[in-house]
């Protein structure tokens, strides 16, 4: 057959090409992507995608749409629910190129990662395959998880480490950095507010961790070493 493959990325496309080249299908790759933010990750994932495809001596057709703007008025007030969102447009934008080109099916490389919702996809392109009566594609390709990872680091595809949007990214790192970059050292009035603890007591308890640091006859509290202090407190 001849399928046109929606790619998320490069990584994510490597095991569902090697697949369904095996089974001896036709395969042009299609990216279509207006949910990766900012825009130097859209366009890393891109030549990522491109990378592959030429790899793998595929045809592959770029729709460079950076959809930041459509994406954020889609999805505001309602983020929880931009997953089905992201896979709804990317999913009937795929068929509707397929159906233009006159393929026989359509796939998607989002059945690939374990990090997605599986299901929720499968569903989606099933209704994207009705509306424009084309065929749906199924394949498991999550059984080459491993496979697809080694291969990528093999061919030194760019590897992305959150799902796409803002709001992935924000999951992913906001946390992480707030607490490298939070304040290390606290002064004793800073701390007691910090930690909701009295001013007598937070300085009895930043002693006793000895996480005092005098400089200049002003004392400023590990933050760190005090935490790990009150660790000790923590009740099972």
């Amino acid at each position: 057959m001849n399928i046109l493959l929606h790619q998320c990325c490069g990584p994510c496309s490597i095991y569902p090409v090697i697949t369904m080249q095996a089974q001896g299908h036709n395969i042009t790759t299609y990216f279509f992507n207006h949910n990766i933010h900012p825009v130097q990750e859209y366009y890393k994932r891109m030549e990522g995608a491109v990378l592959v495809s030429r790899h793998y001596n595929i045809k592959c057709i770029v729709e460079d749409y950076y959809g930041l703007v459509e994406f954020l008025r889609q999805n505001v007030y309602h983020e929880n629910e931009r997953c089905k969102y992201c896979y709804e447009r990317r999913l009937l934008k795929t068929a509707e190129k397929a159906k233009e080109l006159r393929m026989d099916a359509f796939s998607s490389s989002l059945l690939y990662s374990k990090m997605q919702n599986h299901e929720v996809i499968k569903e989606t392109a099933e209704k994207a395959a009705k509306k424009y009566n084309i065929p749906f594609y199924y394949y498991d390709f999550r059984e080459g998880w491993q496979n697809g990872i080694d291969i990528s680091k093999e061919l030194e595809i760019y590897r992305q480490n959150y799902c796409g949007c803002i709001y992935s990214e924000e999951d992913r790192f906001l946390s992480q950095l707030s607490k490298k970059y939070a304040k290390k050292f606290v002064r004793y009035k800073e701390g007691a507010e910090k930690y909701s603890l009295g001013l007598t007591k937070f300085q009895e308890l930043a002693k006793e961790a000895k996480a005092v640091y005098k400089i200049d006859g002003i004392a400023l509290v590990n933050c760190e070493i005090f935490e790990k202090f009150l660790e000790t407190f923590r009740e099972y």
